[in-house]
């Protein structure tokens, strides 16, 4: 199975967000992922859906997404071709002798403690999929609380094929 990155650029209108998750699964696609925040213009939304399957189901997927009405634009975001980051926070039981382990593995990723009580240590990282999940592979030997991940976002890099909307 193949993983396709869509980036919709949409109008900011109500229920948008539940007709993309909708027409998913209407049709029995299966999300990995899906992230949603208002652009520059509030009148535009960008939603960034991670989707798998094989070649045929992705082109489908990326057909209907353009047939619903407020969908102005779709950018596959293709490997070199985009910057691609998602954001995890990990709650980790830490008693003294733990805390510097997790401090220098939070260390070597750019992790950021975010939050220090006296049995846990709050680490947020911001990434690519694969420097997560090689984090959250070198914390996998210490008692993870709580995890949340954001899913991933991203945009294309430079200029080339940008929607500019107007008026």
């Amino acid at each position: 199975m193949k993983k396709k990155i869509f980036s919709l650029l949409v109008h900011n209108n109500a229920g948008l967000l539940a007709r993309v998750a909708g027409l998913f699964s209407r049709r029995g696609y299966s999300i990995d992922s899906i992230t949603s925040g208002v652009t520059m213009d509030e009148r535009y939304t960008r939603i960034t859906v991670v989707a798998r399957g094989d070649e045929q189901i992705l082109s489908q997927i990326e057909k209907q997404l353009l047939k619903l009405e407020d969908v102005v634009d779709i950018n596959v975001l293709a490997d070199g071709e985009s910057v691609c980051r998602e954001l995890i926070m990990v709650k980790v039981m830490a008693n003294a002798a733990e805390r510097a382990e997790i401090i220098s593995v939070a260390d070597i990723f750019r992790a950021k403690i975010v939050d220090v009580e006296k049995e846990s240590l709050m680490l947020e990282l911001t990434g690519n999929e694969s420097k997560v999940e090689a984090f959250l592979s070198l914390l996998d030997g210490y008692h993870i609380l709580e995890l949340a991940r954001t899913g991933i976002t991203g945009l294309s890099r430079g200029v080339k094929g940008v929607k500019r909307v107007d008026d």
